[in-house]
């Protein structure tokens, strides 16, 4: 496997904090306060399975090749769903991170009960009771 290796947090090298909201998101996102600490404050280098064992990142490849495949298959997955669904989703996600759990639910009851009139909902329904059909093709955004 080739050892890929992630600098995450460089300031404290050239005697700064960082201050472009690692130090506020990057807990949140990999939700181990010591990792945390151990990386802002030593600017060490992230193996790619440490950041995979973290869950910093999602996926990591033996190969450039394997990589391309599986983001170009991650996407072409992703561009087959609803664009409604997945821009109201991005959103939700962005919303949830920065507020409660109750809030987060508020939100996207909100968005849905507005995208209740789209069209994809309509698409996405009548193609998951007729499971013999082909998937559904969704308009652009």
């Amino acid at each position: 496997m080739i050892q890929q290796l992630f600098r995450k947090v460089k300031e404290v090298d050239i005697g700064l904090a960082a201050d472009v909201g690692t130090l506020q998101r990057l807990p949140k996102v990999i939700g181990n306060q010591s990792l945390v600490n151990d990386l802002c404050l030593t600017a060490r280098k992230l193996p790619s399975a440490e950041a995979l064992s973290c869950g910093l990142v999602s996926a990591v490849y033996d190969t450039r090749e394997e990589l391309m495949a599986g983001a170009l298959g991650l996407a072409a997955t992703i561009a087959s769903k609803s664009p409604v669904a997945v821009q109201g989703t991005k959103m939700s996600l962005v919303y949830a991170r920065e507020h409660s759990v109750e809030e987060g639910l508020e939100q996207v009851a909100r968005y849905n009960m507005v995208m209740l009139q789209s069209e994809d909902l309509m698409k996405a329904a009548m193609s998951q009771m007729d499971k013999s059909s082909p998937p559904p093709v969704f308009a652009k955004l």
